[in-house]
């Protein structure tokens, strides 16, 4: 079995005045990452592998839950391609992810990552807000199996539930 988290970056200032993979978390973005990686953690969950976009906001949520988690910086992978992804760049990096690893978190950004949990068709959201979890469960020993393995929805949980 395989478990994936994606999880949207959390609030971030707004880019008018800087580039878009510049821009940096509001404190709210911040205390919101800090909070959702509790609430995760309180599940008593053990992530292998945090895999962030280069983008600021993305690896800084990233950080954040590895805070929580112990889990040092240095560890935490980048991948391009889930800056400003499509469903494609995320099945190809999960596709060939090392089977060693059960428990994947990935860090990525909107519209890309609502359409990629739209496609494994265990659910229906309109749109991940951010610093949301979409948590679920794939039915395979093996990463290259990941497009034709069942998958089941774990939970979907964001800020703002409370």
């Amino acid at each position: 079995m395989k478990t994936i988290f994606l999880i949207r970056h959390a609030k971030a200032e707004s880019g008018q005045s800087i580039k878009d993979e510049d821009r940096k978390l509001t404190d709210k973005g911040k205390s919101d990452a800090i909070m959702m990686a509790k609430r995760l953690q309180d599940r008593e969950i053990a992530i292998e592998a945090f895999v962030s976009s280069p983008a600021k906001r993305a690896l800084k949520t990233c950080k954040l839950f590895a805070e929580v988690f112990r889990v040092k910086n240095d560890t935490i992978l980048r991948e391009d391609d889930l800056y400003m992804p499509e469903v494609v760049d995320f099945v190809n990096y999960l596709s060939n992810f090392d089977d060693d690893i059960h428990t994947v978190a990935i860090f990525s950004h909107n519209s890309g990552i609502t359409e990629f949990a739209n496609s494994l068709n265990i659910a229906t959201i309109d749109n991940m807000p951010t610093c949301s979890i979409f948590a679920f469960r794939c039915e395979t020993d093996h990463w290259s199996e990941f497009s034709q393995a069942k998958k089941n929805l774990l939970f979907f949980d964001y800020p703002k539930i409370v």
